[in-house]
């Protein structure tokens, strides 16, 4: 694809982008003298123009150290256990990672409810002091997306 790294990257973090749109519930015209596109206006382009949200893809991950940060991870079920591990292995002091995903939406031919990157971390991580995990019985989309996710 053609562009930098926020352009390659704008289709995979559109539902982010969606979910800070409907969070926030303003759309704010474009500061004066500045053009901003139908596909790419948004509250939250604000923040990534002074770089409070930056966009990484996985590949560049590998052999860094990210201290002092708040990662989200997305989708975090359709991740293999060797990539989430490679993901949560670059924590640096004083970060915080969430995961978010649902084990049974996954969409990678490889993996099912318990081998799926999410659901690994659960296991393993489980009962330590510095762990966390909230698990949501009712889906908030929507009833058909629920009634969707339960009978297909």
């Amino acid at each position: 694809m053609p562009g930098d790294v926020q352009e390659k990257m704008h289709p995979w973090m559109q539902p982010i982008f969606d979910n800070l749109d409907f969070i926030s519930q303003t759309k704010r015209p474009a500061p004066q003298g500045k053009k901003r596109s139908a596909r790419t206006f948004s509250p939250y382009q604000d923040l990534l123009d002074i770089g409070m949200i930056q966009v990484e893809p996985l590949t560049y991950i590998r052999g860094r150290s990210i201290p002092k940060q708040y990662i989200i991870v997305d989708e975090a079920q359709n991740l293999t256990q060797h990539k989430i591990k490679t993901i949560i292995t670059r924590a640096g002091e004083g970060i915080k990672i969430v995961l978010t995903g649902d084990p049974y939406q996954i969409d990678h031919p490889y993996l099912d409810l318990s081998s799926n990157g999410l659901s690994y971390v659960v296991q393993k991580m489980k009962g330590e002091k510095i762990f966390g995990y909230i698990f949501l019985e009712k889906g908030e989309r929507s009833l058909l997306a629920e009634l969707a996710s339960e009978r297909l």
